[in-house]
């Protein structure tokens, strides 16, 4: 087998997950922001906030377990999130009628704890990702449970690869795709497919400053951990980098660059303003990279952006929308 999802692999899982996930639709951004500021970019939304679950994790859980065994099932699965994951997990295994134990950390969204509860997973709750993610280790161990891991591996990157086939499917001749970035699973499955498919096509990965582990890793050339993490975009809050989306994304990835918590604020205003959308933080990192570290190499070229999630409370999202409203204002006023 590849070290990489090959083009076979990724057009075999599209088949499978066919029917069970939804093709989620394209937009071209041409208003507000995008019409002010940058005028010779033709941007292209991949909304894939859209499926069912909210986020794209669940093109990734599904292949996970279509996987599995009946033994493998009868022992049921793990996963480890802040939110997004364990939802898309809480969700496929009702589908595959087995059990599913999710660990995630006590600050976690109460609103996707709900919704895990609701698909019927037991919430373990930990002080932070480390430690969850050291429960859900242990999990595997004692129960027998399968982990369904939330960004690594060839079967969930194959998943993840499906939205690059797809958005390369809808919207030919890009110039550049542009990712966010928590473990680098997404990125890896898109940049996977995207450059297999035109490898002319620049993939950037965004990442918080606050959550930058896949940023560091390819600083150093091998993976890094985090110590802390610290960022609105909690559902990219992974703590440490692994080998294997590490090695996919160095392979295909043209560079990763970092944002700050006050530009993914802008960019979701920007989002809800422009698109009508309700983005979660992370779903607005990819326009925060356009906004600011990618703006003039991406200056007149055709580009998509991957908004991948929107599983947020009114609350937390009027409360992040008014920060980037003072942000807006601010630069403003100067």
């Amino acid at each position: 087998m590849t070290s990489y999802p090959s083009l076979s692999e990724i057009h075999a899982t599209a088949a499978r997950l066919s029917g069970k996930v939804l093709h989620t639709p394209v937009w071209r951004w041409q208003t507000g922001i995008i019409e002010a500021q940058f005028p010779t970019t033709e941007v292209w939304l991949k909304l894939e906030l859209f499926q069912k679950t909210g986020t794209f994790k669940l093109r990734g859980a599904l292949n996970n377990i279509a996987a599995m065994d009946a033994a493998a099932r009868a022992c049921g699965v793990v996963a480890v999130s802040a939110g997004n994951h364990a939802i898309a997990v809480a969700y496929t295994a009702r589908l595959a009628e087995c059990s599913a134990k999710v660990v995630m950390p006590r600050h976690a969204n109460p609103a996707r704890v709900a919704a895990c509860r609701e698909l019927g997973a037991e919430v373990v709750l930990m002080d932070d990702m480390h430690a969850a993610f050291a429960h859900g280790d242990q999990l595997v161990r004692e129960d027998g449970r399968t982990m369904l891991h939330p960004y690594d591996g060839p079967l969930t990157a194959q998943g993840t690869a499906t939205v690059g086939l797809e958005l390369m499917q809808q919207v030919p001749g890009l110039d550049a795709v542009v990712v966010p970035v928590g473990g680098g699973g997404l990125l890896a499955g898109i940049a996977s497919a995207v450059r297999q498919l035109n490898p002319q096509c620049a993939v950037y990965g965004v990442e918080p400053f606050g959550a930058d582990a896949l940023y560091r890793s390819m600083q150093a050339g091998a993976p890094a951990a985090l110590e802390r993490i610290d960022t609105v975009a909690d559902s990219l809050g992974a703590p440490y980098a692994m080998d294997y989306s590490f090695n996919v994304c160095r392979r295909f990835v043209s560079e990763v660059v970092r944002v700050s918590d006050d530009e993914i604020c802008l960019a979701m205003l920007h989002l809800f303003r422009d698109a009508k959308l309700v983005a979660e933080p992370a779903a607005a990192v990819a326009t925060a990279g356009l906004m600011g570290p990618l703006r003039e190499r991406l200056a007149g070229k055709r580009v998509g952006l991957v908004v991948c999630g929107s599983n947020i409370d009114p609350v937390r999202f009027a409360e992040l929308l008014a920060r980037g409203a003072r942000i807006r204002d601010t630069m403003s006023a100067c």
